[in-house]
């Protein structure tokens, strides 16, 4: 949530700044506006990805604002906040493009469900219209989706690696996407516009890796009717991509090294040499070092691949990106199965981050494909996911009961969140009630009347 930033519009200085605070910490960017026409004007100067806006505000009223705002930035949710006595207004503002609206004093739990819920089915109306003007299906599955630390460290490499010629040993668990970053390097290297050929070293016999690597001549075994250019010719100008190479057998290790060392191919049953203009990237699910130890991979070989070791995080290590992960499926199946997914239930989101991925990536796109055609509403909801995710959640939940029973909960009325916002502004000015005071947005005296009460 780094890169979403909401913009609180309330002429209320001390209820925008409590709410301030506990937007923050929920993990959102604020900017603030004290009334309808600067929040008009802060939505013209910059993107924000939600407006939460009060109705009743001098200048120019929340429903003008949001009209305003509308003309400018169609696409741009705003959730409401009324007072009961002004429903109707709020009532007006769905009718004219409001996401949805909320009354006070506001339920903070309902607030956070409220933005999760409308923040991701924008991520997915924003994915959606992407996939569907820019890419194929096969083209976004491509794409290497995630925010969180271990994925950005990994990017940041990807991104130094790839306009070099190097050779590229990529290793990670089954499912992690190991042939998507592959890909990646491939697209952001000079070789480019060369091919780009992948061959899965597990999947073929050592003579049909050999013939299909090398290539071979016409009457080279039985069955070679005619002459066939194997993946290096092809792959000549451009990138040549060996999945599992910790599945090839040694004698295919030498003759692999060979060509690595010579940069040239001999064809099977061929004398004559061709040279070969490839980059090699490789990756494995093996840890290559201890098969070196064990006798099973060629050390040699090893550290003519390792020139550059890129590590792909299982999912399980980057749970910050399973929201984005599960919003990006969800866009692609719903557009291939023709159908309108408006996000995930919280008890549906929560499932998916709780679960262990053991088939990462892999699974999860299993898993949401899934539910996209069996889903009966607009949300993807707990039913719609296995029975093994929804156990493992449930055993967490239970995990999680005795934790959830020390923390504190959310506030459940405004006397109990300006209460939280006033020991957190202390906190954070260290005791300076002045500096208190201002995190606040209130005077030292009302701050001083306030702890007094709270006190009494």
């Amino acid at each position: 949530m780094g890169d979403t930033t909401i913009l609180l519009a309330d002429d209320d200085r001390s209820h925008r700044a409590m709410l301030r605070l506990l937007l923050e910490d929920w993990g959102y960017g604020v900017a603030e506006a004290g009334d309808g026409e600067e929040a008009v004007r802060q939505c013209r100067e910059r993107s924000f990805s939600l407006v939460l806006m009060d109705v009743r505000m001098p200048k120019k009223n929340g429903l003008s604002a949001m009209k305003e705002i509308k003309e400018y930035e169609p696409t741009i949710p705003v959730l409401v906040m009324t007072a009961f006595s002004t429903v109707d207004a709020a009532v007006e503002a769905i009718k004219s493009g409001a996401y949805d609206y909320l009354t006070k004093p506001l339920d903070f739990e309902k607030l956070h469900v409220c933005l999760r819920n409308i923040l991701e089915y924008s991520a997915l109306k924003e994915e959606n219209s992407r996939l569907a003007s820019t890419l194929s299906g096969v083209e976004a599955r491509q794409e290497l989706v995630g925010n969180s630390p271990p994925m950005r460290s990994m990017l940041e490499l990807l991104r130094m690696v790839a306009p070099a010629q190097a050779t590229v040993l990529i290793s990670g668990e089954s499912g992690s996407g190991k042939e998507l970053v592959a890909r990646a390097i491939h697209r952001s290297s000079p070789r480019c516009k060369g091919p780009y050929v992948a061959v899965n070293c597990a999947a073929l016999s050592e003579s049909l890796l050999e013939s299909e690597l090398f290539g071979h001549e016409k009457g080279a075994f039985t069955g070679a009717g005619k002459r066939h250019e194997g993946c290096f010719r092809q792959a000549e100008g451009g990138t040549l991509f060996l999945d599992e190479i910790g599945e090839m057998p040694l004698s295919m290790q030498v003759k692999l090294l060979r060509v690595i060392q010579e940069r040239e191919v001999t064809r099977v049953g061929g004398e004559k040499s061709e040279s070969v203009d490839v980059r090699i990237l490789t990756a494995t699910n093996r840890d290559l070092q201890r098969e070196v130890a064990a006798g099973r991979f060629r050390e040699d070989l090893y550290y003519r691949l390792n020139v550059v070791a890129l590590e792909v995080p299982p999912l399980r290590e980057r749970k910050e990106d399973i929201p984005l992960l599960a919003a990006h499926f969800a866009a692609l199946y719903a557009l291939k199965n023709k159908k309108e997914v408006k996000g995930f239930t919280p008890e549906s989101m929560e499932s998916l981050i709780r679960y262990s991925w053991p088939g990462n990536v892999r699974e999860l796109e299993n898993t949401i494909e899934r539910a996209v055609v069996l889903m009966m509403g607009e949300q993807i909801s707990k039913r719609e996911l296995p029975d093994s995710i929804r156990a493992f959640a449930e055993e967490k939940e239970l995990e999680a009961a005795a934790l959830e029973a020390e923390s504190p909960e959310l506030p459940a009325s405004l006397e109990e969140l300006e209460r939280l916002a006033i020991r957190r502004a202390l906190d954070r000015s260290k005791g300076n009630k002045s500096e208190a005071a201002k995190l606040l947005g209130i005077s030292r005296k009302t701050l001083h009347m306030k702890l007094q009460k709270g006190s009494s």
